[in-house]
């Protein structure tokens, strides 16, 4: 049956012109039509050209908000890389952090999709504490008439995977919002599995395109999205390691590594408080252990495989339920259905499920129950300025031992153990625009880092040597002897000397019969700290999530009740609004 021709004879165009066009036109559906004809409308206008008017105005485009959750800042990548997509599938975005998110305005959102990660046992990302709380609370305002959408990023190593995000999703559903796509909930490989969900996501909260729609088409915002999609390569590069030296003493049970790391071609645009990324190699022991368990030696193919590609060490629920799928083995299954299986693998690795539940395994195996080897990141500690084109690190060797078996953490042994000078190191810059100096150089900044937290600060002095910043430091040090263990020592009486840092408190908790840490000396100097802080300066935490930071600020939150006679909510209040203002800053792990 022939087509019926769409435009009329009178068109402008000869007959071979218009039949081109019909059969475009012809097979095109209405959306295509409606975003043709905004097009061409918008490309005269842009122009200069005298266009004919379209039939109807342009259609605004469809509002939509994006709240992330982050803590290493997978999620806010992820949030941007939502609002370049949405922006082309006729959106206007808007990405919010849900440190600065208010929770009163999301009634008014018609469409959220929120990105959320999970941080040490099931907690929410520092950053988001607040208004995370605040939703979760009974004041929390009604969502009816909002389209929603979760995307939860976890680590299947810890119990508590993805809980930020499906909590999220729970409470979005219970507060009325209408779920519009189903959560995902992904481990630390979730780059194509995102790419998937956001654009079915998008693709689910999009309107239902209509006949007479036209589509508004911003040709003056298209110079800022190229600019976006053309921000500087961050891939993988291969550095050479210049300087590997134990900043520990020899008497001491710790081992931290000072790395310092040479670029071909210049260090990155990287500022402090930005962390690196390592791509380390198994422990070539382990990587044996596991092939023989196997009986797989002989497989050179997989030996690489499982020495440089794929996660031998974490151990989860998830490898124990793919282990069952592979092998059928009956004895691990019965470990799942008793719901046991979280506390059988706490402080055990891949090692130990294979040793105890011995199966026959393939290669294809070992790959379906492995993830692949993620990269671990560290604060940077160095300065551009001072160091030109070296990146220096300080990690900490993890050593310890669990059921029977010495234990061992994948990166920090591979750098302790097994690189040295002139070794070559796969490494990626992992920018933290969240925990950055002060615009103004004459702000005062607290630095609070026990050890290796101190790294960041380490390049925070430099920079602010470097530029000569007029504003006051004070740093709190703690780790646990005076005389094994002060990470940098030499440094900090040279910044001292030159007034780079202008005070030094410090904490060394087995130096006296009772445990002394970095709080502890915050709530001794309460008066000065406030004073710091009433007077415009800024607070950084860097270190342990678990304790260490929460101990910190309850140190903070103390100190302001006390110096201030203020009550403890009023306190937390002052201490919410530095966090607010960005002049608490957090860089935990």
């Amino acid at each position: 049956m022939a087509r019926q021709a769409i435009l009329p004879q009178t068109a402008p165009f000869n007959d071979s012109e218009r039949a081109s066009l019909d059969s475009v036109l012809g097979a095109a559906t209405p959306i295509q039509r409606a975003w043709l004809a905004g097009f061409l409308a918008g490309l005269d206008a842009a122009g200069g050209q005298n266009a004919v008017a379209p039939a109807a105005p342009p259609k605004a485009s469809e509002p939509l908000t994006i709240i992330y959750a982050s803590e290493s800042g997978n999620c806010e990548a992820l949030a941007g890389s939502v609002a370049k997509q949405a922006k082309k599938s006729g959106f206007k975005p808007k990405v919010v952090d849900f440190a600065d998110l208010d929770i009163a305005t999301l009634p008014g959102a018609k469409n959220v999709i929120a990105i959320a990660a999970t941080w040490g046992e099931g907690e929410p990302p520092a950053r988001a504490t607040r208004a995370y709380n605040e939703l979760m609370g009974d004041s929390a305002p009604r969502l009816d008439g909002v389209n929603f959408g979760v995307l939860a990023l976890g680590d299947t190593s810890y119990v508590e995977f993805c809980a930020i995000g499906k909590a999220l999703d729970a409470r979005f559903e219970a507060l009325g919002g209408k779920r519009s796509v189903d959560r995902a909930d992904l481990d630390l490989d979730f780059d194509k599995p995102a790419a998937d969900w956001i654009k079915n996501t998008l693709k689910a909260l999009a309107p239902a395109p209509s006949a007479d729609n036209v589509v508004a088409v911003d040709f003056a915002g298209r110079a800022s999205v190229e600019d976006d999609d053309a921000e500087p390569s961050r891939e993988p590069v291969v550095v050479e390691v210049v300087d590997h030296i134990n900043l520990n003493s020899s008497l001491s049970d710790k081992e931290t590594i000072h790395l310092a790391l040479e670029f071909p071609d210049g260090a990155p645009a990287y500022e402090p408080g930005d962390s690196l990324e390592i791509y380390p190699e198994n422990d070539p022991a382990l990587v044996e252990e596991i092939l023989k368990a196997t009986n797989l030696s002989g497989d050179e193919s997989l030996r690489r495989a499982l020495l440089a590609e794929r996660d031998i060490t974490t151990l989860s629920a998830t490898t124990v339920e793919r282990f069952v799928k592979a092998t059928g083995h009956s004895e691990a299954q019965k470990l799942i259905d008793s719901g046991e299986v979280k506390a059988w693998i706490e402080g055990r690795h891949l090692i130990d499920l294979i040793e105890t539940f011995p199966a026959t395994l393939s290669a294809e195996h070992l790959n379906t129950i492995t993830r692949p080897l993620p990269p671990r990141a560290y604060s940077i500690a160095s300065s551009r300025k001072e160091v030109g084109d070296e990146v220096h690190l300080a990690i900490v060797a993890v050593r310890y031992d669990s059921h029977g078996r010495s234990r061992s953490g994948v990166a920090s042994v591979h750098v302790a153990d097994r690189i040295k000078n002139g070794a070559k190191l796969r490494v990626k810059l992992k920018p933290n625009r969240h925990f950055r100096l002060p615009q103004d150089p004459a702000t005062d900044i607290i630095m609070v880092g026990p050890g290796t937290g101190v790294a960041p600060f380490r390049a925070f002095v430099q920079e602010r040597r470097a530029i000569e910043a007029t504003g006051r430091s004070w740093l709190f040090f703690g780790d646990r002897h005076f005389t094994h263990d002060f990470l940098y020592q030499l440094e900090w009486q040279d910044a001292l000397e030159d007034r780079s840092l202008t005070k030094i408190d410090v904490a060394f908790s087995r130096d006296q019969p009772e445990k002394i840490y970095v709080q502890d000396r915050i709530r001794q100097h309460a008066k000065e700290v406030v004073e710091w802080l009433d007077g415009g300066a800024s607070f950084y935490v860097c270190g342990d999530a678990n304790r260490m930071a929460k101990d910190v600020r309850n140190a903070v939150v103390r100190a302001y009740a006390e110096v201030k006679s203020l009550s403890e909510p009023d306190a937390e209040a002052a201490v919410a609004a530095l966090e607010r203002a960005h002049r608490y800053q957090q860089d935990v792990y």
